[in-house]
């Protein structure tokens, strides 16, 4: 049976102009890595209080996980989550392929938090259906180790980019996007893009569903697909290392949120030093545990 987004609603009182949203779906934070905007994404979360969080997938990579990067901003990310658990929203952690390490605990239950691999919600009569999306990566199914590289390849350009960005800024030139220039002058990029869409809105609609709602490929999206056999609306909420976006549902519309930068900020260099990705969920589960000691206080 379809779980229904039926979780009361208690706004806060000390932020009472914090935006209400009834669902807030992020994907591909890719926490741990140097592409990732960790301080426009904590900017965001402070500006809205949701009754329902998904996260699907590919929040924290652990695939590159490197000894001693993992900033404060990063850290703060995951304490702002935690405290939205402890308040007691819904968080259901969805499954990607930079994070597969926990796809040994699905089925784990805390609180308000679930982790899962897919998820389906009735969200005001209408079916719809959530999963990160790598299911349908030939590449990750069948040559991980060349996922793992291009992965690499990937952080490498965002380095090389902000560089370049850096530069253009200083004589007065706007920003550009590498890796977007590059997926979208590839014909075999583009191609890939628009049949992993294709390919999940025709299996949503063989199953009856009215919304299909991916992660994966950084290409944020709302479009409806409209075939002989019915027609589903096909979601893509993006990612935090070109885009800046998520996927916000609100009184039964969907709508793209797209994160301006407003002035500049100081560079967050301050770094925790950790050796392992298992020190690293030991210093989550920590942090877990102070918030829900502060709330009982």
């Amino acid at each position: 049976m379809d779980a229904p987004l039926n979780i009361s609603y208690k706004p806060q009182k000390k932020d009472p102009d914090l935006r209400k949203v009834d669902l807030l779906v992020l994907s591909d934070i890719h926490l741990g890595t140097y592409g990732c905007h960790a301080k426009e994404l904590l900017r965001y979360l402070k500006s809205v209080n949701p009754r329902r969080v998904i996260l699907n997938g590919d929040i924290i990579d652990i695939w590159q996980f490197r000894k001693r990067y993992w900033p404060t901003s990063h850290m703060k990310i995951v304490k702002k989550i935690m405290k939205w658990i402890t308040e007691g929203v819904q968080v259901d952690y969805i499954t990607g392929n930079h994070d597969e390490m926990l796809r040994k605990f699905v089925g784990f239950e805390l609180g308000s938090f679930r982790i899962r691999n897919k998820l389906v919600l009735n969200l005001d009569g209408r079916r719809a259906w959530f999963f990160h999306g790598d299911v349908f990566d030939v590449v990750m199914q069948n040559s991980k180790w060349l996922a793992k590289l291009g992965a690499i390849g990937y952080d490498t350009l965002i380095l090389i980019n902000r560089f370049v960005n850096w530069s253009l800024e200083k004589v007065g030139k706007e920003k550009i996007s590498l890796s977007k220039r590059v997926k979208n002058s590839v014909k075999s990029a583009v191609k890939f893009i628009s049949n992993f869409e294709e390919t999940a809105a025709q299996i949503a609609i063989e199953n009856k569903f009215d919304y299909v709602v991916c992660g994966h490929i950084h290409q944020p999206v709302i479009k409806e697909f409209d075939e002989s056999d019915g027609k589903v609306i096909y979601l893509n909420s993006g990612d935090w290392i070109e885009n800046l976006t998520a996927l916000e549902y609100t009184c039964g519309e969907w709508k793209i949120m797209n994160y301006k930068s407003e002035g500049e900020e100081t560079e967050d260099n301050e770094e925790i030093e950790v050796s392992s990705s298992k020190e690293l969920f030991g210093m989550m589960i920590s942090e877990f545990d102070k918030i829900g000691k502060t709330k009982s206080v």
